[in-house]
Protein backbone atom coordinates (compact mmCIF):
# COMPACT_ATOMS: atom_id res chain seq x y z
CA UNK A 1 0.00 0.00 0.00
CA UNK A 2 1.24 3.35 -0.94
CA UNK A 3 1.69 6.17 1.52
CA UNK A 4 4.06 9.34 1.35
CA UNK A 5 7.85 9.60 2.37
CA UNK A 6 7.37 10.06 5.98
CA UNK A 7 10.42 11.30 7.50
CA UNK A 8 12.80 8.41 9.29
CA UNK A 9 10.77 6.85 12.47
CA UNK A 10 7.77 7.57 10.99
CA UNK A 11 5.37 5.05 8.76
CA UNK A 12 1.53 4.95 7.83
CA UNK A 13 0.76 3.62 11.28
CA UNK A 14 2.99 6.08 13.45
CA UNK A 15 1.68 8.72 11.56
CA UNK A 16 -1.89 7.83 12.14
CA UNK A 17 -1.24 7.68 15.50
CA UNK A 18 0.83 10.51 16.33
CA UNK A 19 0.06 12.80 14.37
CA UNK A 20 -3.32 12.38 12.16
CA UNK A 21 -5.86 15.18 13.40
CA UNK A 22 -3.38 15.83 16.16
CA UNK A 23 0.22 17.81 15.24
CA UNK A 24 1.46 19.21 11.79
CA UNK A 25 4.22 17.12 10.06
CA UNK A 26 6.33 18.57 7.27
CA UNK A 27 7.18 15.76 4.67
CA UNK A 28 10.44 16.77 2.56
CA UNK A 29 9.74 14.66 -0.92
CA UNK A 30 6.72 13.30 -0.21
CA UNK A 31 6.02 11.01 -3.61
CA UNK A 32 9.13 9.70 -4.86
CA UNK A 33 8.54 9.23 -8.46
CA UNK A 34 5.13 11.34 -8.71
CA UNK A 35 5.24 14.19 -10.91
CA UNK A 36 1.70 15.35 -11.82
CA UNK A 37 2.71 17.54 -15.14
CA UNK A 38 0.20 20.19 -14.54
CA UNK A 39 0.13 23.05 -16.72
CA UNK A 40 -0.54 26.34 -14.96
CA UNK A 41 -2.53 27.35 -18.84
CA UNK A 42 -4.24 24.22 -18.32
CA UNK A 43 -5.48 24.65 -15.12
CA UNK A 44 -6.97 27.93 -16.13
CA UNK A 45 -8.62 26.42 -18.97
CA UNK A 46 -10.55 24.09 -16.63
CA UNK A 47 -11.18 27.54 -14.69
CA UNK A 48 -13.33 28.66 -17.47
CA UNK A 49 -15.10 25.83 -18.24
CA UNK A 50 -18.74 25.42 -16.96
CA UNK A 51 -19.58 23.45 -13.95
CA UNK A 52 -15.94 23.67 -13.14
CA UNK A 53 -15.60 25.44 -9.51
CA UNK A 54 -12.93 27.86 -9.50
CA UNK A 55 -12.08 31.20 -7.69
CA UNK A 56 -9.72 33.96 -8.47
CA UNK A 57 -8.59 35.60 -5.00
CA UNK A 58 -6.75 39.23 -5.39
CA UNK A 59 -5.02 40.41 -1.90
CA UNK A 60 -4.59 43.30 -4.18
CA UNK A 61 -5.71 45.12 -7.08
CA UNK A 62 -9.58 44.09 -6.42
CA UNK A 63 -12.25 45.81 -5.71
CA UNK A 64 -11.36 45.66 -1.83
CA UNK A 65 -8.83 43.82 -0.06
CA UNK A 66 -8.98 39.60 -0.44
CA UNK A 67 -11.60 40.29 -3.11
CA UNK A 68 -13.29 37.09 -4.57
CA UNK A 69 -14.13 36.51 -7.87
CA UNK A 70 -15.98 33.08 -9.37
CA UNK A 71 -15.47 31.44 -12.31
CA UNK A 72 -16.45 30.32 -14.80
CA UNK A 73 -13.95 32.67 -16.15
CA UNK A 74 -12.64 34.39 -19.79
CA UNK A 75 -9.18 33.46 -21.00
CA UNK A 76 -9.05 37.56 -20.91
CA UNK A 77 -9.73 37.95 -17.87
CA UNK A 78 -6.02 36.19 -16.71
CA UNK A 79 -4.54 38.94 -19.02
CA UNK A 80 -5.75 42.02 -16.94
CA UNK A 81 -4.61 40.60 -13.66
CA UNK A 82 -1.70 42.46 -11.71
CA UNK A 83 1.47 40.96 -11.63
CA UNK A 84 1.80 39.60 -8.08
CA UNK A 85 -0.63 39.04 -4.91
CA UNK A 86 -3.39 36.66 -6.59
CA UNK A 87 -4.56 32.68 -6.58
CA UNK A 88 -6.60 30.70 -8.90
CA UNK A 89 -8.16 28.25 -7.06
CA UNK A 90 -9.92 25.06 -8.82
CA UNK A 91 -11.71 22.67 -7.21
CA UNK A 92 -12.09 18.53 -7.70
CA UNK A 93 -9.21 18.95 -10.02
CA UNK A 94 -8.85 15.00 -9.42
CA UNK A 95 -11.60 14.26 -11.40
CA UNK A 96 -10.83 16.23 -14.55
CA UNK A 97 -7.22 15.64 -14.48
CA UNK A 98 -5.97 12.00 -14.19
CA UNK A 99 -2.26 13.32 -13.69
CA UNK A 100 -3.48 14.96 -10.67
CA UNK A 101 -5.57 11.81 -9.44
CA UNK A 102 -2.58 9.92 -9.36
CA UNK A 103 -1.89 12.04 -6.29
CA UNK A 104 -4.55 10.17 -4.03
CA UNK A 105 -2.34 6.65 -4.83
CA UNK A 106 -0.71 7.97 -1.56
CA UNK A 107 -3.49 8.26 0.41
CA UNK A 108 -4.81 4.60 0.30
CA UNK A 109 -3.73 4.13 4.00
CA UNK A 110 -6.70 6.55 4.97
CA UNK A 111 -10.35 5.37 4.14
CA UNK A 112 -11.32 6.50 0.56
CA UNK A 113 -14.68 7.80 2.01
CA UNK A 114 -12.74 10.35 3.85
CA UNK A 115 -11.17 11.89 0.79
CA UNK A 116 -12.81 14.97 -0.13
CA UNK A 117 -10.78 16.54 -3.69
CA UNK A 118 -7.50 17.61 -5.01
CA UNK A 119 -8.03 21.84 -4.93
CA UNK A 120 -4.92 23.29 -6.95
CA UNK A 121 -4.14 26.33 -6.67
CA UNK A 122 -1.87 28.81 -8.94
CA UNK A 123 -0.14 31.47 -7.50
CA UNK A 124 1.75 34.93 -8.82
CA UNK A 125 4.24 35.86 -6.52
CA UNK A 126 2.69 36.60 -2.78
CA UNK A 127 -0.30 35.29 -4.05
CA UNK A 128 -2.06 34.06 -0.86
CA UNK A 129 -5.63 33.19 1.04
CA UNK A 130 -4.35 35.18 3.92
CA UNK A 131 -4.11 34.09 7.17
CA UNK A 132 -7.45 31.56 7.94
CA UNK A 133 -8.34 28.06 9.59
CA UNK A 134 -9.73 25.07 8.33
CA UNK A 135 -12.30 22.50 9.57
CA UNK A 136 -10.57 19.53 7.83
CA UNK A 137 -7.54 17.96 7.89
CA UNK A 138 -5.10 18.88 4.68
CA UNK A 139 -2.21 17.84 2.62
CA UNK A 140 -0.57 20.75 1.35
CA UNK A 141 1.81 19.45 -2.14
CA UNK A 142 4.21 21.76 -3.61
CA UNK A 143 3.94 20.41 -7.31
CA UNK A 144 5.68 23.56 -8.63
CA UNK A 145 7.37 26.73 -7.21
CA UNK A 146 7.78 27.67 -3.89
CA UNK A 147 5.56 28.85 -0.92
CA UNK A 148 6.30 29.62 2.72
CA UNK A 149 3.65 28.42 5.00
CA UNK A 150 3.40 29.39 8.46
CA UNK A 151 1.38 28.71 10.97
CA UNK A 152 0.19 28.88 14.68
CA UNK A 153 -2.42 26.84 16.91
CA UNK A 154 -3.79 29.10 19.84
CA UNK A 155 -7.60 28.94 19.67
CA UNK A 156 -9.50 30.48 16.92
CA UNK A 157 -13.29 31.63 16.81
CA UNK A 158 -15.77 33.63 14.50
CA UNK A 159 -15.31 36.72 16.05
CA UNK A 160 -11.17 36.98 15.31
CA UNK A 161 -12.06 37.30 11.44
CA UNK A 162 -11.96 40.59 9.81
CA UNK A 163 -15.49 41.66 9.12
CA UNK A 164 -17.18 42.32 6.21
CA UNK A 165 -15.09 40.35 3.91
CA UNK A 166 -15.99 37.15 1.42
CA UNK A 167 -13.25 35.31 2.69
CA UNK A 168 -12.74 34.31 6.84
CA UNK A 169 -9.22 36.38 6.92
CA UNK A 170 -7.25 36.46 10.88
CA UNK A 171 -6.25 40.21 11.05
CA UNK A 172 -3.65 39.29 13.75
CA UNK A 173 -0.75 35.99 13.15
CA UNK A 174 1.93 35.13 15.63
CA UNK A 175 3.63 32.67 13.55
CA UNK A 176 4.83 29.78 15.76
CA UNK A 177 6.54 27.57 12.96
CA UNK A 178 7.19 28.38 9.98
CA UNK A 179 8.67 26.38 6.70
CA UNK A 180 9.69 27.02 2.84
CA UNK A 181 8.13 24.04 0.57
CA UNK A 182 10.14 23.37 -2.70
CA UNK A 183 8.41 21.11 -5.07
CA UNK A 184 7.69 17.85 -4.25
CA UNK A 185 7.23 18.28 0.04
CA UNK A 186 4.35 18.62 1.20
CA UNK A 187 2.47 19.46 4.37
CA UNK A 188 0.32 17.54 6.49
CA UNK A 189 -2.00 20.11 8.82
CA UNK A 190 -4.42 19.08 10.99
CA UNK A 191 -8.06 20.68 11.40
CA UNK A 192 -8.35 24.10 13.22
CA UNK A 193 -4.42 25.20 12.99
CA UNK A 194 -3.96 28.65 11.86
CA UNK A 195 -2.11 28.66 8.86
CA UNK A 196 -0.68 31.31 5.88
CA UNK A 197 0.62 30.25 2.63
CA UNK A 198 2.78 32.49 0.52
CA UNK A 199 3.82 32.13 -2.74
CA UNK A 200 7.78 33.00 -3.30
CA UNK A 201 7.53 33.62 -7.37
CA UNK A 202 4.98 31.84 -9.70
CA UNK A 203 3.91 28.30 -7.73
CA UNK A 204 1.22 25.54 -8.19
CA UNK A 205 -0.03 23.84 -4.70
CA UNK A 206 -2.56 20.72 -4.50
CA UNK A 207 -4.57 20.49 -1.34
CA UNK A 208 -5.76 17.19 -0.45
CA UNK A 209 -8.75 17.85 1.52
CA UNK A 210 -10.93 15.65 3.68
CA UNK A 211 -14.33 15.15 3.90
CA UNK A 212 -15.97 16.81 7.40
CA UNK A 213 -19.55 16.88 7.78
CA UNK A 214 -20.81 18.97 10.87
CA UNK A 215 -21.95 16.80 13.76
CA UNK A 216 -25.39 19.08 13.31
CA UNK A 217 -25.51 18.30 9.48
CA UNK A 218 -25.04 14.21 9.78
CA UNK A 219 -27.91 14.09 12.76
CA UNK A 220 -30.15 16.15 10.24
CA UNK A 221 -29.55 13.96 7.45
CA UNK A 222 -30.28 11.01 9.86
CA UNK A 223 -33.18 12.35 11.23
CA UNK A 224 -34.62 13.09 7.86
CA UNK A 225 -33.99 9.15 6.73
CA UNK A 226 -35.73 8.58 10.70
CA UNK A 227 -38.83 10.93 9.37
CA UNK A 228 -39.38 9.12 5.86
CA UNK A 229 -38.70 5.05 7.21
CA UNK A 230 -40.43 5.13 10.76
CA UNK A 231 -42.05 8.42 12.08
CA UNK A 232 -46.04 7.00 11.14
CA UNK A 233 -48.74 9.31 9.43
CA UNK A 234 -50.78 8.91 12.09
CA UNK A 235 -52.11 11.71 14.39
CA UNK A 236 -51.40 12.31 17.95
CA UNK A 237 -54.03 10.65 20.29
CA UNK A 238 -55.18 11.13 23.91
CA UNK A 239 -54.51 8.57 26.24
CA UNK A 240 -57.54 8.05 29.01
CA UNK A 241 -58.08 11.20 30.09
CA UNK A 242 -59.68 12.26 33.36
CA UNK A 243 -60.58 15.73 34.09
CA UNK A 244 -58.02 18.12 35.20
CA UNK A 245 -57.94 20.98 37.69
CA UNK A 246 -56.13 23.34 35.63
CA UNK A 247 -56.87 23.00 32.22
CA UNK A 248 -53.81 24.93 31.10
CA UNK A 249 -51.44 22.51 32.09
CA UNK A 250 -49.20 19.82 29.93
CA UNK A 251 -49.40 16.86 32.48
CA UNK A 252 -46.18 15.31 33.31
CA UNK A 253 -47.95 12.30 31.52
CA UNK A 254 -47.91 13.96 28.40
CA UNK A 255 -44.56 14.39 28.55
CA UNK A 256 -43.46 10.91 29.44
CA UNK A 257 -45.91 9.09 26.47
CA UNK A 258 -44.41 11.29 24.13
CA UNK A 259 -41.03 10.72 25.40
CA UNK A 260 -41.83 6.77 25.08
CA UNK A 261 -43.41 7.04 21.38
CA UNK A 262 -40.45 9.17 20.36
CA UNK A 263 -37.89 6.81 21.32
CA UNK A 264 -39.34 3.77 20.05
CA UNK A 265 -39.33 5.76 16.55
CA UNK A 266 -35.22 6.76 17.05
CA UNK A 267 -34.32 2.99 18.42
CA UNK A 268 -30.44 3.05 17.14
CA UNK A 269 -31.07 0.30 13.92
CA UNK A 270 -27.34 -0.30 13.27
CA UNK A 271 -27.79 -2.31 10.03
CA UNK A 272 -30.05 0.86 9.33
CA UNK A 273 -27.56 3.25 10.08
CA UNK A 274 -25.30 1.95 8.27
CA UNK A 275 -26.87 1.89 4.99
CA UNK A 276 -27.65 5.71 5.26
CA UNK A 277 -24.49 6.40 6.26
CA UNK A 278 -23.00 5.01 3.35
CA UNK A 279 -25.44 6.38 0.85
CA UNK A 280 -24.91 9.71 2.69
CA UNK A 281 -21.24 9.98 2.71
CA UNK A 282 -20.81 8.81 -0.79
CA UNK A 283 -22.83 11.39 -1.91
CA UNK A 284 -21.13 13.93 -4.35
CA UNK A 285 -21.67 17.77 -5.34
CA UNK A 286 -24.22 18.91 -7.87
CA UNK A 287 -21.56 19.95 -10.78
CA UNK A 288 -20.08 16.38 -10.49
CA UNK A 289 -23.07 13.77 -11.31
CA UNK A 290 -22.77 10.98 -13.30
CA UNK A 291 -25.11 10.89 -16.44
CA UNK A 292 -25.98 7.53 -17.02
CA UNK A 293 -24.99 5.63 -20.20
CA UNK A 294 -27.80 6.47 -23.13
CA UNK A 295 -26.36 3.22 -25.24
CA UNK A 296 -28.67 0.81 -22.79
CA UNK A 297 -26.87 -2.04 -24.11
CA UNK A 298 -28.71 -5.52 -22.72
CA UNK A 299 -26.78 -7.66 -20.46
CA UNK A 300 -25.52 -9.99 -22.99
CA UNK A 301 -24.55 -7.85 -25.42
CA UNK A 302 -22.42 -5.76 -22.47
CA UNK A 303 -20.53 -8.83 -21.57
CA UNK A 304 -19.97 -9.81 -25.45
CA UNK A 305 -18.07 -6.34 -25.61
CA UNK A 306 -16.52 -6.43 -22.14
CA UNK A 307 -15.04 -9.40 -23.52
CA UNK A 308 -13.63 -7.23 -26.26
CA UNK A 309 -11.75 -4.91 -24.42
CA UNK A 310 -9.11 -4.60 -22.25
CA UNK A 311 -11.76 -4.23 -19.10
CA UNK A 312 -13.74 -1.46 -17.26
CA UNK A 313 -12.63 2.02 -15.62
CA UNK A 314 -14.50 3.67 -13.00
CA UNK A 315 -16.08 7.00 -14.00
CA UNK A 316 -13.99 10.15 -12.43
CA UNK A 317 -16.95 11.22 -11.13
CA UNK A 318 -17.83 8.23 -9.44
CA UNK A 319 -17.43 8.50 -5.06
CA UNK A 320 -17.76 4.95 -3.97
CA UNK A 321 -17.51 3.02 -1.11
CA UNK A 322 -18.73 -0.41 0.09
CA UNK A 323 -19.62 -1.84 3.81
CA UNK A 324 -20.65 -5.65 4.65
CA UNK A 325 -23.78 -6.07 6.03
CA UNK A 326 -25.61 -9.25 7.42
CA UNK A 327 -26.90 -11.21 4.45
CA UNK A 328 -25.97 -8.28 1.91
CA UNK A 329 -23.29 -6.09 1.50
CA UNK A 330 -23.42 -2.61 -0.23
CA UNK A 331 -21.24 -0.71 -2.67
CA UNK A 332 -22.72 2.91 -2.21
CA UNK A 333 -21.70 5.11 -5.54
CA UNK A 334 -23.06 8.96 -5.61
CA UNK A 335 -25.22 8.57 -2.94
CA UNK A 336 -27.06 5.63 -4.69
CA UNK A 337 -26.81 1.81 -3.11
CA UNK A 338 -26.50 -1.72 -4.84
CA UNK A 339 -26.04 -4.62 -3.14
CA UNK A 340 -24.95 -8.14 -3.36
CA UNK A 341 -25.23 -11.58 -1.14
CA UNK A 342 -22.71 -11.65 1.44
CA UNK A 343 -20.59 -14.43 -0.07
CA UNK A 344 -20.48 -12.18 -3.58
CA UNK A 345 -19.46 -8.89 -1.37
CA UNK A 346 -15.73 -9.80 -2.80
CA UNK A 347 -16.33 -8.02 -5.41
CA UNK A 348 -16.88 -4.76 -4.12
CA UNK A 349 -13.95 -4.47 -2.28
CA UNK A 350 -12.16 -5.20 -5.35
CA UNK A 351 -14.54 -2.65 -7.44
CA UNK A 352 -13.81 0.12 -4.68
CA UNK A 353 -9.88 -0.86 -4.81
CA UNK A 354 -9.17 -0.69 -8.42
CA UNK A 355 -9.73 2.03 -10.27
CA UNK A 356 -9.15 -0.11 -13.65
CA UNK A 357 -10.67 -3.40 -13.71
CA UNK A 358 -9.24 -5.74 -16.36
CA UNK A 359 -11.42 -8.91 -17.93
CA UNK A 360 -8.97 -11.11 -15.96
CA UNK A 361 -9.58 -9.99 -12.49
CA UNK A 362 -13.31 -9.63 -13.17
CA UNK A 363 -13.93 -13.60 -14.23
CA UNK A 364 -14.41 -15.43 -11.56
CA UNK A 365 -17.07 -12.75 -10.65
CA UNK A 366 -18.81 -12.87 -13.99
CA UNK A 367 -19.94 -16.61 -13.47
CA UNK A 368 -22.22 -15.40 -10.43
CA UNK A 369 -25.90 -14.02 -11.74
CA UNK A 370 -25.73 -11.35 -8.88
CA UNK A 371 -22.51 -9.88 -10.07
CA UNK A 372 -23.11 -9.67 -13.83
CA UNK A 373 -26.43 -8.11 -13.09
CA UNK A 374 -24.06 -5.34 -10.52
CA UNK A 375 -21.80 -4.43 -13.68
CA UNK A 376 -24.24 -4.61 -15.75
CA UNK A 377 -26.62 -1.87 -13.96
CA UNK A 378 -23.13 0.20 -12.92
CA UNK A 379 -22.08 0.22 -16.53
CA UNK A 380 -25.94 1.65 -17.48
CA UNK A 381 -25.66 4.12 -14.67
CA UNK A 382 -22.92 5.63 -15.44
CA UNK A 383 -20.53 4.76 -12.84
CA UNK A 384 -18.52 2.05 -15.17
CA UNK A 385 -17.29 2.72 -18.52
CA UNK A 386 -15.99 0.30 -20.92
CA UNK A 387 -12.25 1.33 -21.90
CA UNK A 388 -12.84 0.78 -25.68
CA UNK A 389 -15.85 3.81 -25.22
CA UNK A 390 -12.58 6.11 -24.67
CA UNK A 391 -9.84 7.75 -26.80
CA UNK A 392 -6.84 7.50 -24.24
CA UNK A 393 -8.84 5.33 -21.97
CA UNK A 394 -6.62 5.90 -18.43
CA UNK A 395 -7.71 9.99 -19.15
CA UNK A 396 -10.40 8.97 -16.86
Amino acid sequence: MQSPNFPDGIDAATFLAEYWQKRPLLIRNAFPGFDCRLDPNDLGGLACEEGVEARLVLEKGGATPWAVRHGPFELEAFDALPPSHWTLLVQDVDKYMPEVAGLLGFFRFLPDWRLDDVMVSYAEDQGSVGPHVDDYDVFLYQAMGRRRWRIHQQPVSEADYVPGLALRILPEFETEQEWLLEPGDCLYLPPNVAHWGIAEGECVTCSVGFRTPTMQEMFGQWCDELIETRAPLTRYRDRPLRPQEAPGEILPAVIEDLRETFARYLEQDSEQLRRWFGRYISETKPNLQVMPNEQGEDLESFFARLRETEGLLRNGLSRMAFSRGGGEDSLFANGDEYTLPADQGGLLELMTRERKLDYDMLAPWIEQDACRELLHRLYLDGHLLLEAELEGGDDV
